[in-house]
């Protein structure tokens, strides 16, 4: 299977920059997989595609202000993505500009609020660095660093937690699960009292999410792994879902991924806490998943591959074609689509 049969053309202008003004007034395409139709809505219509015994999965993970900016000694500007937290202070991270950070060398942050001295250059050319400072690590981000926004993002980001899920609780991610920027706190009281259940999963989601299929056989490509952990409470929900016949429904690809690295052959899953680099593309059986709310994800990616797994490579890029036709926003920022 080549990569270049997940292609799709996209004007620029289509790529969401800022957020809508309201989260669940984004727009909404409906994919029933067994009529293979396709629906136009609003995402607060969401509701009505949801019935009572059904178990929306949605990841609980918190974007980091995780890019800094800092000075060497000498006084030359460098900057920092931190893509994972190794052990206590010491983190894999991303630096720029990368040949001059020898091992050894201290980078100072915010006037001396947090040093950095790199302890070794790990394979791919990210460092292990190890962090000192006074006081709460994650207080010193909040003051001194940025949202790592995807590269395709060019606006400031006026408002950090337009970049966070309202439900976000676990501090871990370079980048949000964006599916779930959809939902208000309102949304998601509706969807309880309709009776329909709601579990949590923690994936941290790194960087490499962005990272472009180089090989040109889809089969060849080596996935990125991310951290993730379920608690008993939510397995407990997640199976008697499963128990009772009724649909597991992921919001976003990073849950999805969660349920199908963890489920049995009989979709039923587990309390684990464990690491993933699940690849799903065209071709792959499904365990637990019935369905999955997501985003509108780039072209020759390996999210637009697993979403294709799912409902068909030509029905999706048929509904990726309707999406441009009708000019959805794609991406980060960009509308929803629901595959039932």
């Amino acid at each position: 299977m080549k990569v270049s049969e997940f292609n799709y053309e996209l004007p620029e202008e289509l790529i969401a920059q800022t957020p809508i003004e309201k989260r669940d007034e984004s727009r909404l395409m409906v994919l029933d997989r067994s009529k293979q139709t396709i629906e136009h809505k609003t995402f607060k219509d969401i509701i009505d595609y949801l019935e009572p015994g059904d178990c929306l999965v949605r990841n609980n993970t918190k974007v980091i202000p995780a890019r800094i900016y800092g000075k060497k000694e000498t006084g030359a500007k460098v900057e920092f993505l931190l893509l994972k937290n190794m052990e206590g202070d010491i983190w894999e991270t991303i630096v720029r500009p990368g040949n001059k950070l020898h091992v050894g060398t201290k980078v100072i942050f915010g006037d001396g609020l947090l040093i950095a001295e790199i302890l070794e250059i790990m394979p791919g050319g990210t460092r292990k660095v190890k962090f000192s400072y006074n006081g709460i690590f994650n207080e010193i981000l909040d003051k001194i660093g940025l949202m790592p926004l995807p590269p395709y993002i060019h606006e400031e980001l006026k408002d950090n937690d337009r970049y966070q899920t309202v439900y976000a609780k676990y501090n871990g991610s370079a980048a949000a699960p964006t599916a779930g920027l959809h939902f208000t706190p309102e949304l998601l009281k509706k969807i309880e009292e309709k009776g329909v259940k709601i579990a949590n999963v923690t994936l941290h989601v790194g960087i490499g999410t962005f990272r472009p299929v180089k090989e040109e056989n889809v089969e060849n490509h080596e996935m990125h792994t991310e951290h993730f952990y379920i608690k008993q409470e939510d397995v407990q929900k997640i199976n008697e879902t499963k128990r009772q016949e009724k649909r597991v429904i992921a919001v976003g690809t990073t849950s999805c991924r969660v349920l199908e690295t963890i489920a049995d052959e009989n979709g039923l899953v587990k309390e684990t806490e464990a690491d993933t680099s699940i690849f799903i593309y065209p071709g792959y059986q499904f365990k637990c998943l019935d369905g999955l709310i997501t985003n509108f994800h780039l072209p020759q990616s390996t999210l637009l591959m697993l979403v294709s797994a799912l409902a068909g490579k030509d029905y999706i890029l048929q509904a990726y074609h309707e999406a441009v036709k009708e000019k959805y926003r794609f991406f980060s920022f960009g509308d929803a689509m629901f595959i039932q």
